[in-house]
């Protein structure tokens, strides 16, 4: 016999805290964790899925496509964390920012089912008359303000910054 409810898994953690922050809900930011061990496991899906798509370009012979995929991957997934510990260390805002950038790293998913949730509608605008260019746009300053917004709310709440 058990002692009492099982542990819930990490996954399903960061699942229910990115739908949560993505919300704005800030309260999400305790269901991740706060370990060198969350943070690598929110960054592996972000660093396996384009060396999938890499792996994949290599097997077609492609491999200068393929290296470059790998180390764009690097860059773009890597610079993050590494510019917000160093901007952490200089506002003395450490020891919060194991668990901001394992929140950053998940959140990224948040953003992309934004994407997906604008490009449906955005579509159902075309077909009734929006032209492309509008849709672009609208597209270009919905995503990219959701972001801003998202990675400004968890700056600020989980580094504990002031406005």
């Amino acid at each position: 016999m058990s002692g009492g409810p099982k542990p819930v898994p990490q996954w399903l953690a960061a699942l229910r805290g990115v739908t949560l922050v993505g919300r704005g809900r800030m309260d999400g930011m305790a269901l991740f964790g706060a370990t060198t061990e969350a943070f690598l496991a929110s960054l592996a899906p972000l660093l396996a899925f384009p060396a999938a798509g890499a792996l994949l370009l290599l097997l077609s012979g492609k491999a200068v496509e393929a290296a470059a995929a790998v180390l764009i991957t690097l860059v773009a997934q890597l610079a993050p964390p590494v510019l917000s510990h160093t901007l952490a260390r200089a506002w003395r805002q450490e020891e919060g920012w194991l668990r901001y950038a394992t929140a950053y790293n998940w959140s990224q998913w948040a953003i992309l089912a934004v994407m997906f949730g604008l490009l449906t509608v955005l579509r159902v605008a075309m077909d009734a008359g929006l032209s492309e260019a509008g849709a672009d746009t609208l597209f270009a300053f919905g995503v990219g303000g959701y972001a801003l917004w998202l990675h400004w709310r968890l700056s600020r709440h989980g580094l504990g910054l002031s406005r």
